[in-house]
């Protein structure tokens, strides 16, 4: 019990690192987009600095893990989502109204979109968010130098929010601080969860079948 009590907090900081770079990027809407999208990566570096579970950062090395590995990846998942929750409503509700109704209109706008997407679509595209994630994940794990680390974290993110790609956890966010919970939602983030581990399985997927 304790060892699932200790992957969930990690989760949950994860989930609120993920809040944080989500409100600099909905801040900067629409002007500054292409920099909302650089900023967004102070999420991923922080989890990556300090070691949180990422559900879109952790699905990927599976294949390492075993299966057994998978219940880990539902706490993962519930964690990330009470992280990202806790951040969105507190930010769309606590605080003053230029805060929070500009952040919550923004958010509101993304999911919309978002919503009214086909399923298909949003697998696509959360399968290209899932390669990316694993590029990041693996390469600021195995860097070779500062530089390399920083460059993998920060250039995957901005492409793919810049290139409209589905991130699960980030968009947990964006909805909860938009207030759109609904059963349709949930359905959307199972898909985007799971075209995200499917674009994370593909190179350690590849590497092991080009290993035998």
């Amino acid at each position: 019990m304790r060892k699932i009590l200790d992957v969930f907090v990690k989760a949950f900081l994860a989930g609120i690192c993920i809040g944080i770079g989500g409100t600099v990027f909905l801040s900067l809407l629409p002007e500054n987009k292409p920099l909302g999208a650089f900023l967004f990566a102070i999420g991923l570096f922080l989890i990556f600095c300090y070691g949180f579970n990422l559900f879109t950062g952790k699905v990927g090395f599976v294949f390492d893990e075993g299966l057994g590995f998978v219940p880990k990846l539902g706490v993962i998942w519930l964690g990330n989502f009470a992280g990202t929750a806790a951040v969105g409503f507190s930010l769309g509700n606590l605080c003053r109204p230029a805060v929070s109704e500009k952040l919550s209109a923004a958010a509101a706008n993304l999911c919309v979109a978002k919503l009214d997407d086909t399923p298909l679509s949003v697998f696509v595209l959360a399968v290209f968010c899932g390669f990316l994630m694993f590029v990041a994940a693996d390469n600021y794990k195995n860097g070779l130098s500062p530089l390399h680390k920083f460059l993998a974290t920060f250039i995957p993110v901005a492409v793919f929010i810049l290139a409209g790609f589905e991130h699960c956890i980030a968009n947990m966010y964006y909805f909860s601080v938009a207030g759109i919970f609904s059963g349709k939602m949930l359905v959307y983030l199972l898909i985007m969860s799971a075209g995200n581990a499917v674009g994370a399985f593909i190179i350690p997927l590849l590497k092991k079948l080009y290993a035998k």
